[in-house]
C-alpha cells in the first residue's frame, strides 16, 4: 500500500474514534479507557483465532504456485463458455489472494488472449474471493453459512460478470482494452510473486539460458530457481528445493498482504471498540431481513463501505465480522466483501491498464454484481433458514484456553518459523565472500 493510502486509512481511524466521542454517553475519560480496551481485545483475539488458517492457507497457496505452472493458462480461457469460465475459476482459486497481484495477472492472461469473461470475470474475482485463505477466515470468524454463502455467491457473481463482459460489454470496447493493454509500455511477469514489473526500471534481474528474467525485488530475485519449471509436483514435493520454493512463494504472499490484514484487524477493533451499538441501531433498524428495499439498499451501503475502507482481498472480513454483528445483514456483508476489487487504487490501476471506459464499465459492473448477489444470496438463505445468528460470530475471545485453537497455532507457528528458517537460509546464501542477502 502506498503511503497516501495509509494516510487516508489513519484519517478514516481517527474519524471512527471522533464518531465514537461524538455519540457516546459516557465520561470521555471512561469512554477512551474501555474503547481502548475493547478495540486491542478485538484486534489480538481475531489474529489469534485466525492465525492457523491464515499460515496453512498461505502454505497451500504456496505449494500450488510453486509446484504448479502457469504455462497455456492463457489458451485454456480462450472463449466464454463453461469450460474456459470454470478453468478461470480453478486456476483463480488455486492463485495468490492479493487483489492486487490478482489484477496485474488478470491483466497478463487477457493481454495473451485470455477472454474477458474468463480472465477479467471468472479468474480475477476467484483469485480474490475464492481462495483457500479468505473461505477459512470466513469459516472461523462468520461461521459456515457465510463460507457457503461466499461460495455460491461467487459461482453467481462470476456467472453475472461473465455475462455482462460477453453480451453487454460491445466487442469494440472490449478489443480496444485489450489493445491498451497490448500498446502499454513493456512489461515483464516477475517469475517468483507474479507482479507486473518494467524491464527498464527495475534494478533486478538474471539472465538463464538466453532468457532475462526480471523482478519487484531482490527477495524475488534471490528466490527464483528455474530449475523449478522442470520438475514434476512430485519431486517437487519430496526435495528440499521444492519446500524451498514453497517457503519462498508463502512469504511473498504474506509480504504482499500482511498490512491490510494486519489493518482488517485493527479497524475491526476500532469499530467494535469506539461506536457504540446505538449508532449501529440507528443506521440498521429501519427494516427487517425479509425487507427486498431493505436489503437493497443495506447491500449497497456495504459495498460502498467496501470501497471506501480501501481494505481488500482477507483483510476486509475481519471488519465484515464486525459489520455483522453491528447490524448489517446477511447479504449485505457479502455485497461488502465483494467490494474488494474496486476499492479506488485498484479502479485507478484498471483505468492505466484498460482505458477510462473500460474502467469504468467493469468498475460498475463489479459494483452492481456484488449488489445484486448480495440481495439474491440473502434471500436464497433467508428461504433455506440458513441465516445465522450474529451472535455466533467470533469477534473476540477474552482468553486463550487448553483447546483445538490453541494446539492448532502452535502447530500453525511451528510451520511459520520452520519455512520462514528455510526461506531465511536459502535467501541468504553465500556470494563466495562471506556476505549474506537478507530477504525482505
Amino acid at each position: 500500500m502506498d503511503r497516501w493510502e495509509y494516510a487516508l486509512l489513519t484519517i478514516l481511524g481517527l474519524a471512527v474514534v471522533g464518531v465514537g466521542v461524538v455519540t457516546t454517553n459516557q465520561p470521555l475519560a471512561q469512554f477512551f479507557v474501555e474503547s481502548t480496551k475493547q478495540a486491542a481485545t478485538t484486534t489480538v483475539s481475531m489474529a489469534w483465532i485466525t492465525w492457523w488458517a491464515l499460515v496453512i492457507g498461505f502454505a497451500i497457496a504456496g505449494g500450488v504456485e510453486a509446484w504448479t505452472s502457469d504455462e497455456q493458462i492463457a489458451d485454456l480461457m480462450a472463449g466464454h463458455g463453461p469450460r474456459e469460465l470454470g478453468a478461470g475459476t480453478f486456476f483463480g482459486f488455486v492463485s495468490s489472494s492479493c487483489s492486487y497481484s490478482a489484477i496485474a495477472t488478470a491483466k497478463n492472461l487477457f493481454k495473451k488472449g485470455a477472454s474477458a469473461a474468463a480472465s477479467l470475470g471468472a479468474f480475477m474475482f476467484a483469485s480474490t474471493n475464492l481462495v483457500i485463505e479468505i473461505g477459512a477466515v470466513i469459516w472461523i470468524l462468520l461461521g459456515w453459512q457465510f463460507l457457503v454463502a461466499d461460495l455460491v455467491g461467487g459461482l453467481i457473481l462470476i456467472v453475472l460478470m461473465a455475462l455482462g463482459l460477453t453480451y453487454l460489454v460491445p466487442d469494440h470496447i472490449v478489443e480496444t482494452a485489450r489493445e491498451n493493454v497490448t500498446d502499454d509500455e513493456q512489461t515483464a511477469q516477475d517469475p517468483v510473486c507474479g507482479m507486473e514489473v518494467n524491464p527498464d526500471e527495475t534494478e533486478h534481474s538474471t539472465e538463464h539460458d538466453g532468457t532475462t528474467y526480471y523482478f519487484c525485488s531482490q527477495s524475488c530475485k534471490e528466490s527464483f530457481d528455474p530449475s523449478e519449471a522442470e520438475t514434476s509436483i512430485s519431486e517437487q514435493a519430496t526435495s528440499r528445493q521444492g519446500w524451498k520454493a514453497l517457503a519462498d512463494k508463502q512469504w511473498s504472499e504474506w509480504g504482499m498482504l500482511w498490512d491490510e490484514i494486519a489493518i482488517g484487524f485493527v479497524f475491526a477493533g476500532l469499530i467494535a471498540g469506539f461506536i457504540p451499538q446505538s449508532v449501529w441501531t440507528s443506521i440498521f433498524s429501519s427494516g427487517s431481513s425479509g425487507t427486498p428495499v431493505y436489503i437493497l439498499w443495506t447491500a449497497a451501503l456495504g459495498a460502498v463501505i467496501g470501497i471506501a475502507t480501501f481494505v481488500c482481498s482477507v483483510g476486509n472480513v475481519p471488519f465484515g465480522t464486525v459489520l455483522w454483528t453491528r447490524g448489517l445483514p446477511f447479504g449485505s456483508v457479502l455485497s461488502y466483501i465483494y467490494a474488494d476489487l474496486i476499492v479506488p487504487p485498484i479502479m485507478d490501476a484498471y483505468r492505466e491498464y484498460y482505458g477510462t471506459t473500460f474502467a469504468a464499465i467493469l468498475s460498475a459492473m463489479i459494483f452492481v454484481a456484488a449488489v445484486v448477489v448480495g440481495v439474491v444470496v440473502h434471500f436464497l438463505f433467508f428461504a433455506l433458514g440458513w441465516i445465522p445468528d450474529p451472535s455466533t460470530a467470533q469477534v473476540a475471545e477474552v482468553k486463550i484456553e487448553m483447546n483445538y485453537k490453541l494446539v492448532l497455532n502452535v502447530l500453525a507457528t511451528a510451520l511459520f518459523l520452520g519455512l520462514y528458517w528455510l526461506h531465511r537460509q536459502d535467501s541468504m546464501g553465500s556470494d563466495g565472500d562471506g556476505h549474506a542477502h537478507t530477504a525482505d
